[in-house]
Order: C-alpha cells, then sequence, then structure tokens
C-alpha cells in the first residue's frame, strides 16, 4: 500500500513501502555476476571528472533518457495528488460525522477507553484505504507497469497489498492505543509525550521489520557463491559489521530495480540484496552497492534519522497542538470532535500532519540525499570501485532523473541525482588514490 495510508500519519514507526514492493517464492541460486563491466573509452585513463561524467551519462540513448525524466517527473504530481486526496479523505469523514458516528460505535460496544481506540481505528482505517485505493492501484500498479517497472500481475500484487493492509492494521492499532492513551493522561503536555511514543514505536518497527515483517513479502536465503558473497562480507569484516552471512531476496517477481540494504540493530543486523542486482550488475557494481549500503550503518544512521525524526515530530505536534484547539473551538460541534483525547479527531490530526508533511516535503528530502550522499562517500572509499559506481547510477537511473536543475534535486530527490553521484566517482577516480600497500608496484 506504499504511501496513501502510510502518508497520513508522519510518526508512522516503518515504511511498508519497500516492504510491499517485494515477493514471495524463493530465489534462485545465487547467479554469478552479469558480464564484464564496460566503460566508455573517454573515461578509462580520462583525468578530466566534468567530461567523463558527461562521457557516462551520453551512454544512455535519449529514449531511455526521456522515459525514465518522465516516470520521475510524474512523480512529483503524485506527491500533491496524495496530500489532496489525503486531506480530502479527512475533510470528508469530519464533515460527514462519518468520524463521530465510528466513535459512538466503539464507545457503545464496550466500556474500556483503549479498545475504545481499537474499534475505531481499525474501520477508519479500512475505509480510509478503500477511499485510497484507486490512486494507490494507479501509482503502484498502473503506472509501474506503463513505464515497465513492475512484473507482478495484478492478483499477486493486490494479495500483497492486503498482507500490507493487516500489517498496518495491527502495528497503527497498537500505535494509537498508546497515543490516545497519552493524550488522555497528559492533555497539556501530550505533544511531549507523543513525541516519545513516536520515536520509540519507529525504532520498534525498525527492530522487528527484518525479522517478522519483510519475509511477509520475500523468502530469504543464504547467498551460497563465494564469488560475490566473499568480497561483500571481506568489506563488512573489515568494517567490523557484525554478520556472517549474505542474503539474497527474489524481488524479480514484482520488480525490475536493484536494491539492497544493511539492516537491524541489537542483533538483528544482516545483509541482503535482491535478485535484481544479481542479475543485472557486474561484480564492482554489487561490491559499489554493499559498500554504500554498509556506509549506513557503519556512519550510523539509523540514529541521525532516528534523531532527525524525532525533531520533525516534535515539531509537528507542537504545531497541531495548536491548530486542533483551535479548529476543534470553531468546527468541532458540527464535527462531533470533544478534543484532543477523541478518537473522532483523527482525521483532523491526519490532516493537520499531512499538511506539515507536505510542506516539509523538500526538508526531509534534503536530510536524507545529504545521508545518502554520505554512505555514497563511504561506499567508494570501501569498494574502490569508480566505474562500478558509475554504472551502476546509470542502472538507478532507470527510474530517477539523471540530470536534473539544481532546485530540482534540492527540492524533489530525497537521493543524490545520477549526474551527482557518477561526478563524485569520476572525483575519485582522477584522485589517483593508491589501493593498499603500493611496495613493489610500477
Amino acid at each position: 500500500m506504499k504511501r496513501a495510508v502510510i502518508v497520513l500519519f508522519l510518526f508512522v514507526a516503518f515504511d511498508l513501502s519497500a516492504v510491499v514492493l517485494r515477493a514471495q517464492d524463493s530465489p534462485s541460486s545465487s547467479p554469478s555476476p552479469g558480464p564484464k563491466l564496460e566503460v566508455p573509452a573517454a573515461v578509462v585513463n580520462a583525468d578530466n571528472p566534468a567530461a567523463a561524467t558527461k562521457a557516462w551519462l551520453d551512454t544512455v540513448p535519449a529514449d531511455k533518457r526521456a522515459r525514465s525524466d518522465a516516470y520521475f517527473e510524474g512523480g512529483y504530481w503524485l506527491i500533491l495528488w496524495e496530500f489532496l486526496l489525503g486531506a480530502a479523505i479527512s475533510i470528508f469523514l469530519l464533515q460527514s460525522r462519518i468520524s463521530a458516528r465510528l466513535r459512538d460505535f466503539a464507545e457503545r460496544a464496550t466500556r474500556f477507553k483503549t479498545i475504545h481506540v481499537i474499534l475505531y481505528v481499525i474501520p477508519f482505517l479500512l475505509l480510509t484505504w478503500v477511499l485510497g485505493f484507486p490512486l494507490n492501484v494507479y501509482e503502484n500498479f498502473v503506472r509501474e507497469h506503463q513505464y515497465g517497472m513492475a512484473t507482478q500481475t495484478f492478483g499477486p500484487w493486490f494479495a500483497e497489498q492486503l498482507i500490507a493492509l493487516v500489517v498496518v492494521l495491527i502495528g497503527f492499532s497498537i500505535l494509537f492505543a498508546l497515543l490516545y492513551f497519552v493524550f488522555r493522561v497528559a492533555p497539556n503536555t501530550w505533544w511531549l509525550w507523543g513525541t516519545a511514543v513516536a520515536v520509540a514505536f519507529f525504532i520498534f518497527g525498525a527492530f522487528i521489520a527484518p525479522i517478522y515483517v519483510e519475509p511477509l513479502f520475500n523468502k530469504y536465503q543464504a547467498m551460497s557463491d563465494p564469488a560475490i558473497r566473499d568480497p561483500i562480507l571481506a568489506m563488512a569484516q573489515a568494517n567490523e559489521i557484525p554478520v556472517t552471512q549474505v542474503l539474497e531476496f527474489d524481488a524479480s517477481r514484482q520488480t525490475k530495480r536493484i536494491s539492497a540494504n544493511v539492516a537491524g540493530f541489537f542483533g538483528t543486523t544482516r545483509i541482503a540484496l535482491n535478485d535484481n542486482l544479481l542479475k543485472r550488475c557486474t561484480l564492482p557494481e554489487i561490491r559499489q552497492v554493499m559498500a554504500h549500503e554498509m556506509g549506513h550503518y557503519v556512519l550510523n544512521h539509523n540514529a541521525k534519522l532516528t534523531t532527525f525524526f524525532g525533531i520533525v515530530v516534535f515539531v509537528g505536534l507542537l504545531i497541531t497542538r495548536r491548530v486542533f484547539d483551535k479548529a476543534v473551538r470553531r468546527w468541532g460541534t458540527r464535527w462531533g470532535v470533544r478534543g484532543i483525547g477523541d478518537p473522532a479527531g483523527l482525521p483532523l490530526l491526519s490532516l493537520i500532519l499531512i499538511t506539515y508533511s507536505f510542506v516539509l516535503t523538500p526538508i526531509t528530502n534534503s536530510n536524507t540525499r545529504t545521508i545518502e550522499r554520505e554512505a555514497d562517500a563511504f561506499g567508494i572509499n570501501t569498494s574502490r570501485e569508480p566505474d562500478g559506481f558509475a554504472a551502476v547510477s546509470l542502472k538507478l537511473g532507470e527510474y530517477r532523473k539523471l540530470d536534473p536543475g539544481k532546485w530540482e534535486e534540492i527540492i524533489f530527490f530525497d537521493h543524490p541525482s545520477g549526474r551527482a553521484r557518477i561526478r563524485m566517482a569520476m572525483d575519485w577516480k582522477a584522485a589517483h588514490l593508491p589501493c593498499g600497500n603500493t611496495a613493489g608496484r610500477d
């Protein structure tokens, strides 16, 4: 269900968008990397990073560039449509008093307030999911097939949407039961304790997702090909990452995208890469991708993102406190909303937070892009594969605009553009950094 439901609640603990883009059958045995890395002639011994960057970009045919640009630029409009749809759903549930009727139903069913919240949240989420489903289908199924990104038919895709919906219902029921408990017992400082609950749930989600959530959508198995596995484990050992195996998962049943991750903490750390990366990329490309993912772990990006998340939620709930109270004083009687501790006010809470999230898009994208650039720098210094970095950046450019304008990248890109990444690789290559012990070399 990607972002359609998740964007309604800024403080959701796990982002299911990546999980839902995975499949269920066991991957085939680890394939050897694809053909030998092809480097443009102008780049082989180039000492001009700008010219080398252009040479790499020029290897992409104009029609493919146009297609990837159109796909990525369409995503700009989807950010707007998702916001408008989420806002419209929230306003509809308030104005129609459907939200108040759901609250009344929950109160008639039981006298326990925590159960009130759960009995409200479940039908609320189901309604939100149904109302947002047309955009979800277009964005995550129809459009992905139009641009040749998806490989999954509608039946299996829809089945996974239902699995994701169940995960969301369970996770959000717990989250909102905790939040509304805070709202009731701390009516004057709920925004502070609400931030603590959201951050704790974020950490909890990051802890359990690799173990319990991701296997719902994929089957993972240990990689057995030493030609690929051993170089990855060597990089992990050199950077004190506590893993002894590399896992692969079967994303190719759903998508053509390449991806990998080093996820988990508190004993759940693991290295995983999808079968598209194995089938489509050479060993230098795989090494660079995995070194990048290791960079996130070594550079403590989980902690940095959690801190940033906490600050964003804290400020968002402070704003919500003021706006929510004013809105209830003005329209609360019409909507049937009594106050912050009333579950019937959840659509109003959602409306405020998705507006805040929408306005904050350039800031959140820039924060993530900065972290990704740090991981890029770590990756190239670890893998020492500048041409592999450049080549895989072009593959990522199949669904991410390669050469955007300055402000376009600042506002809309949550990862560095292909051009920026290739330029980093060519700058590194032009520096002619020595690789280890140079004694006895010419």
